[in-house]
């Protein structure tokens, strides 16, 4: 017999890293949110590595906190080794990438979340959605109803989950937890359309088994900057990692077994990730190559387990230990943990528009693993901008919306909402087209305004940050107007950097352009230098280095802008539109873009596509009905 047990704005259902966010920002932003969790000790849960950030992930974690969100706090006060990703190559790749304390990072989240006013957080399995007028019904496994006037779902990769190691195949979700096995039904009784992913995790080892001798050591680096942009100071690091390799032997093992992979006896259903591939998918795929790196991270400075990072594998048990056993410093490894292989129901993210809800059943959102991406940071820059217009939904207002040309995030919902996946949905650099303006040093320039008015920034936030860029503009206008004192100590200086002459009366912003000088080198031949922070002194090198390149995108954006302010109406019958292609016309009905910039982007649209739309809507304009 069921039994209404609660009347919430918002439910959520998932206490993973998408479902910490949405909770948070819907309290923060005052209403009343449910928080379902599959198991409470699980919540912030770190399953596939301990770490946050990485290539184009760093800049995710970065514009979380720019907006508001949690994800960078806790990095900061749970992490035990920092790194800056792609030192080498230009400001725009670089990402910061720190190893966290994983039972730690849980704890942090759990006690965040308990303490929240006006979130409830609960242990159950939601089972059953039922719309009815002004919200939702939520049924838990225990019979148990929630009302809702929204509901966020952050399902990870519980939903009729099934974990494979081998022959043993079992129903389960993430490090042995009980998958979520109702909630499908319900979805697919809604008309929603799913499709079926699969991810994986490497093996787990003791410490003690592994000869750190044969290994090289990677320390972290002391001068990395922490994730958010209100942690004053920089962070020690209290951990190491170590890299390894595959070797000939590992391969061989891996091809002699070949048959004993799930991934190849058609075992396995879903579709896996294609970048972050199992070591078994790497040596069939890579053949050519003689090995491949694997990583050796802790979990935490309380415990001896570590991670074996590259080595995912489906293979069973037996093998995994042979594989193990053929690679330097781990030929005595005790393996605590076997890597599995998980696959889960998720969302065709088709079926969202770009704040992230169900088109046809407003007031339903998605966020994370189950909208079909992978990894922590993209789930949990879904679930702050589903918790921010879920809250907004409740209250009337318009929803919030990231484009490509603001943010990661911004790429990350409209590659998923415009162009689908078919498989796990991973961020990289490479995705945005004007990476070089959406650095991770500028997230807080580009996003905390937004943060600001959306009422989860502070405005002493808010102000701190708008110094902070005056300050920078005021010192760019500075320099242009200092000009280096000629003589024989600047000339010996230059020379020593490889540097050409100084021109008699040449701009200290001149010489700052230059590759193989930069701002703080100068610093004795400008002795008026106000003492500016290393951020703002960054922030000032950045954009006299790259200038022309800054301005070349600008434009770029400029030209994006107007396609993307081009709106498309609603009620469009794009079966009737002359000049477009069939294969058009189903990809344009199926999506239903918001503005003619969108529907560039849809696979199936091609530029003459594009053309036939405009030309379309300046025959609906009232000027065109005029003539």
């Amino acid at each position: 017999m069921s039994y209404l047990a609660g009347d919430y704005d918002l439910a959520i259902l998932g206490a993973g890293h998408a479902g910490i966010e949405a909770a948070r920002a819907g309290a923060r932003l005052g209403r009343k949110v449910l928080l379902l969790a599959m198991q409470l000790d699980s919540v912030g849960n770190l399953p596939c590595n301990p770490a946050i950030g990485g290539t184009s992930k760093g800049h995710l974690v970065r514009e979380i906190d720019a907006l508001g969100g949690e994800m960078a706090r806790a990095a900061d006060a749970c992490c035990i080794q920092y790194r800056m990703l792609n030192r080498g190559k230009g400001p725009a790749v670089h990402s910061l990438r720190a190893q966290a304390d994983r039972q730690e990072y849980q704890r942090y989240m759990k006690r965040l979340l308990e303490k929240t006013p006006g979130l409830s957080l609960k242990q159950a399995e939601a089972v059953e959605i039922t719309p009815e007028a002004g919200g939702f019904l939520v049924k838990t496994h225990l019979d148990s109803v929630y009302r809702a006037r929204t509901v966020v779902l952050a399902c990870g990769t519980y939903l009729r989950g099934r974990v494979i190691v081998g022959s043993s195949i079992r129903d389960g979700g993430p490090d042995g937890l009980m998958p979520a096995a109702g909630l499908t039904d319900s979805l697919r009784a809604l008309g929603l359309p799913l499709m079926r992913f699969k991810t994986g995790t490497p093996p787990r080892i003791n410490a003690l088994t592994v000869d750190f001798s044969k290994m090289e050591i990677q320390p972290g680096e002391p001068d990395t900057p922490p994730f958010s942009f209100e942690t004053a100071e920089r962070l020690p690091d209290r951990a190491v990692c170590y890299m390894t390799h595959t070797t000939p032997d590992t391969h061989e093992i891996i091809r002699q077994n070949i048959h004993l992979a799930p991934m190849y006896s058609g075992v396995i259903e879903g579709v896996g990730p294609r970048y972050c591939p199992s070591i078994e998918d790497k040596v069939v795929r890579f053949a050519d190559k003689e090995r491949h790196h694997l990583f050796i991270e802790p979990m935490g400075l309380f415990t001896n387990e570590l991670y074996v990072q590259g080595l995912s594998s489906s293979f069973p048990e037996e093998i995994q230990t042979l594989i193990l056993h053929s690679i330097p410093g781990l030929e005595r490894a005790e393996m605590t943990r076997p890597a599995y292989a998980i696959e889960y129901d998720c969302l065709d993210p088709l079926c969202l528009d770009a704040s992230l809800m169900v088109k046809a059943l407003p007031g339903l959102f998605g966020a994370g693993q189950i909208n079909g991406s992978s990894g922590y940071e993209e789930a949990a820059a879904q679930g702050l901008l589903a918790g921010i217009n879920a809250a907004r939904f409740v209250a009337g207002q318009p929803p919030v919306t990231l484009t490509r040309d603001s943010s990661y995030i911004g790429v990350l919902v409209d590659d998923l909402v415009t162009k689908g996946t078919r498989e796990p949905y991973r961020m990289m650099t490479s995705r945005s087209e004007y990476r070089l303006l959406l650095r991770q040093d500028n997230a807080d320039e580009r996003l905390t305004p937004l943060g600001y008015a959306v009422g989860l920034v502070s405005e002493v936030r808010f102000r701190a940050t708008q110094e902070k860029y005056a300050a920078v503009a005021a010192e760019i206008t500075r320099l242009e107007h200092t000009v280096v004192p000629p003589g024989a100590a600047a000339a010996a200086f230059l020379e020593s950097r490889g540097s050409a002459p100084i021109i008699t009366g040449a701009r200290i912003s001149d010489l700052v352009r230059r590759p193989e000088l930069g701002y703080d080198c100068l610093a004795d031949f400008d002795p008026d230098r106000p003492p500016l922070s290393p951020a703002i002194r960054e922030q000032v090198e950045i954009r006299l280095r790259y200038e022309g390149y800054l301005k070349r995108q600008e434009s770029a954006i400029a030209r994006f802008q107007k396609m993307e302010t081009t709106l498309l109406p609603e009620e469009l019958d794009y079966t009737a539109l002359q000049g477009l292609r069939i294969e058009a016309r189903l990809a344009l009905a199926k999506v239903r873009p918001a503005s003619l910039g969108q529907a560039s982007r849809i696979p199936g649209v091609n530029p003459a596509d594009v053309t036939a739309l405009m030309v379309a809507l300046e025959k609906r304009s009232p000027g065109a009905q005029a003539k």
